[in-house]
């Protein structure tokens, strides 16, 4: 499932269950405020209490928004899955369909888990939270996280469509490494605090796609392969992003 249809459906609930009121301002200053508790405190940490005391508001205001704690955590992780799309996927689109397109979305996507490192990723803390613990919020994040990885392997494919990426890889197995080197850097960043996580974060994504790519028509010549497509030099996660990293 696409990364917009897994928030369509998450957010599907919520919209109906709520009629239209004056106070969709406030609800939605009651979401960021909650989206800020749970990227600290994860979405179990996430409580009514703690909240109405952060907005200054009565646990009865609170409820009048949302009917029940689960509630809210779902409208949150469903917030913080339209940011990401946002952050990541949205500007990445616009770019040519093909290499461009797959760099684009890792950039962005390395970029937005640097910041962060501070913030708290909820994709990867909500994994953990709930990978034992069946439910809706479980196939909430469950959802979230396959319609991303969806995405990405409709990037690499359509990189091999464009003939970029050589024609035999395994799109489902590149997406695996990439995002496990995404899950290292932030566990290298964020628990260990190591300084260098963002650079070998992109030295591992540049080896990966360097390795998937189209060989060079000379190369392909003198192994006895016919010559397609040329190798394009593109560099990983961006050299611009190199030099504003952390």
């Amino acid at each position: 499932m696409p990364l917009a249809a897994a928030i369509s459906s998450l957010t599907a609930p919520l919209r109906d269950s709520l009629r239209p009121r004056k106070g969709d301002l406030t609800r939605a200053a009651i979401v960021d405020a909650a989206l800020a508790i749970a990227r600290r405190d994860g979405l179990e940490g996430l409580t009514i209490g703690a909240l109405a005391a952060q907005m200054r508001m009565s646990k009865s205001g609170v409820f009048a928004h949302f009917g029940a704690r689960e509630e809210l955590q779902r409208a949150v992780l469903a917030e913080y899955a339209s940011r990401f799309v946002d952050a990541v996927l949205r500007p990445a689109v616009r770019k040519r369909r093909g290499l461009a397109r797959l760099q684009a979305i890792l950039d962005n996507w390395l970029k937005l888990m640097a910041r962060e490192i501070e913030q708290g990723c909820l994709m990867i803390s909500g994994s953990i939270e709930y990978d034992d613990r069946p439910g809706l919020m479980r196939d909430a994040v469950v959802d979230i996280i396959r319609g991303w990885t969806a995405e990405l392997l409709r990037a690499i494919e359509d990189a091999k469509a464009t003939g970029e990426l050589r024609a035999d890889i395994d799109a489902a197995q590149l997406a695996f490494e990439i995002y496990g080197l995404m899950l290292g850097f932030h566990q290298n960043a964020r628990l260990l605090r190591a300084a260098d996580s963002a650079r070998r974060a992109r030295a591992g994504l540049r080896r990966l796609i360097e390795g998937a790519l189209t060989p060079p028509a000379s190369a392909r010549v003198s192994s006895g392969r016919t010559p397609s497509v040329s190798r394009r030099a593109v560099p990983v996660a961006g050299r611009k992003a190199r030099a504003s990293s952390p």
